[in-house]
């Protein structure tokens, strides 16, 4: 019992180390850092990319994009079935790329008329709207309104 715990305890202090380690990485200014800067820099080097065919690869994508600069990543979009959604976003490692990408807007990949524009940066409680008022003609389904109605004839 006491060897057990003392593994335990062992765990739990590799536990700690890794997580101070990961802290520490997180706090050092990587560039994978999820900070709001670094979000915004790394949108201003990638482009979206619509009317993707559904057909289409990755790879495909970063070759017709290879001429415009190097290709950091490519993302296609899936639902939540794997399919995909019929759009890319391609990041670029200058931003000067994003200038000759968006030259290939209208340009035709897989048989498709792809549309090119920049990524936007998404700006987060943008889509909240106000609370709607009080309407007394809506009916709420915690508020019940007398006895059950029940034809006079039955089902039949």
């Amino acid at each position: 019992m006491k060897r057990r715990l003392k593994e335990m305890e062992e765990e739990a202090a590799a536990l700690r180390d890794m997580q101070a380690k990961v802290a520490k990485e997180m706090q050092g200014g990587d560039a994978n850092a999820s900070t709001a800067e670094a979000k915004e820099q790394v949108d201003a080097r990638s482009v979206y990319v619509g009317n993707v065919d559904y057909a289409c690869t990755p790879e495909e994508v970063q070759q017709h994009f290879q001429a415009c600069g190097t290709v950091n990543r490519v993302t296609i979009l899936t639902d939540k079935f794997g399919q995909p959604k019929g759009f890319a976003y391609v990041e670029f490692l200058e931003q000067e790329a994003v200038q000759e990408a968006l030259n290939l807007n209208e340009s035709e990949l897989h048989g498709r008329q792809i549309k090119v524009s920049p990524k936007r940066t998404n700006v987060p409680g943008m889509k909240q709207r106000p609370p709607r008022g009080f309407n007394p003609y809506h009916a709420y389904p915690y508020r019940s309104y007398g006895a059950p109605y029940f034809p006079p004839y039955g089902y039949g």
